[in-house]
Formats: C-alpha cells, sequence, structure tokens
C-alpha cells in the first residue's frame, strides 16, 4: 500500500508490543535503526513522501504547492480563536480533504482551540484506562494488546493533528472518532471495544449474576 501514515502507525504498535513483550531497549534500538534504513530507502522510491518531508518545517515557502494545505489549516485555526467562528462557518471546507486529513484545523476554526484541545486530551486519556489494565487484565495477552490498541489510536491522533500544523510532516491519516469516513470509525470503535473488552471487571459484573 502506498500509505506511508499507515505504516508508521502499524510500525509504532509493533514497537509497543515488541518492548511490552520482551522489555529488552537494545531490541528497540536494533529496530528503530533498521527502520531508519528503511526510511532512507521509501524517501528514494517515493518521491512524493519525499516532497512533503522537503516541504516539513518550511511550509510558509511552499504555500502553494507542497504546503498548500498546512499553511491553510494554520492560518484559518487562527482566525478561529479559543471558541471558533461558529459550525459551518469556517473557510477551511473548501480545502481538500478537510473533513479527514485536517479536520482537527476545521475544528479549530469553527468550534474554537479549546474544543480541540478538549478532542485530543479524551482520546490520550484511553492510554491511561488501557494502562491501568495491565494489573488487571483476563491474561498477557490482553494487556498487550490493549496497550496496543491505545497506543494505535494515540499515535495516529499525533501523525494527524501535528501533520496538519507542520510540527510533523504531513501523512494523510484520520482522526479517530471524528474524520469522515466509515472504515476509519468502524476500526477505532473496534480498538474502543477490544480495550473494554480486556478489562477484567467487565466481565465481573456478568459472573455475579
Amino acid at each position: 500500500m502506498r500509505d506511508f501514515g499507515t505504516a508508521c502507525i502499524f510500525f509504532v504498535t509493533f514497537l509497543i508490543i515488541a518492548f511490552m513483550r520482551s522489555g529488552s531497549v537494545r531490541t528497540i534500538a536494533l529496530i528503530c535503526s533498521a527502520a531508519v534504513f528503511g526510511v532512507f530507502l521509501i524517501l528514494k522510491f517515493k518521491p512524493y513522501i519525499a516532497q512533503r518531508f522537503a516541504a516539513w518545517r518550511h511550509v510558509w515557502e511552499f504555500a502553494n504547492e507542497a504546503g498548500y494545505q498546512q499553511t491553510r489549516v494554520l492560518t484559518y485555526t487562527a482566525s478561529g480563536g479559543f471558541f471558533g467562528v461558529g459550525v459551518g462557518n469556517g473557510y477551511l471546507k473548501s480545502v481538500f480533504a478537510s473533513t479527514s486529513d485536517l479536520v482537527f484545523g476545521m475544528i479549530c476554526e469553527e468550534l474554537g482551540l479549546i474544543l480541540a484541545i478538549t478532542v485530543v486530551v479524551a482520546i490520550a486519556l484511553l492510554v491511561f484506562y488501557a494502562r491501568s489494565d495491565v494489573t488487571r487484565s483476563r491474561s498477557t495477552f490482553y494487556s498487550i494488546s490493549a496497550c496496543a490498541a491505545a497506543g494505535m489510536m494515540l499515535f495516529q491522533t499525533c501523525l494527524n493533528v501535528f501533520g496538519a500544523t507542520d510540527v510533523l510532516p504531513l501523512t494523510g491519516v484520520t482522526l479517530p472518532f471524528v474524520s469522515l469516513g466509515g472504515s476509519s470509525m468502524v476500526a477505532v470503535w473496534g480498538l474502543l471495544a477490544f480495550i473494554k473488552a480486556s478489562d477484567e471487571r467487565t466481565y465481573a459484573v456478568r459472573k455475579r449474576k
């Protein structure tokens, strides 16, 4: 698949699983070293990804080219302020992928920065919930899987938010629970259901009955 963002998400998820399974920092360092070599190969054979990396942190120099989407997100996010301009009153909706890859910018512009940060924090709190499941999960398998699922959603959120705001290269991934797209919505709700199912307390009430 020609999807660098999805590859990054799967790789970070693999790192979480590998570290929780082995606990070896040396193993993780070796994997990351191999991944760096793989990134160089990707940039060499995938020119469109290399263009995004070239525009990273310099989007204003490519405002009408590779940095078109990020510059619009930054501009309209600033115009939204803390409380936004109102639902449907924004201008970012006219930019391509505004309801998927750039949806964080739409939230900032139309609903305000406060609500946008609240959405991100709510997703991040799933990691703490999954981490608390480690000591009361049904098994080691469920503990590792729940943390991997939560880490996957958190990293996907970071790629979406930081990519649109030029903190990271734009990779074109959706914002969990928010972006338009049926497959994305089903996938993240499936991950959330798995995190909940891993908690032994989910089955405690059923056992008492």
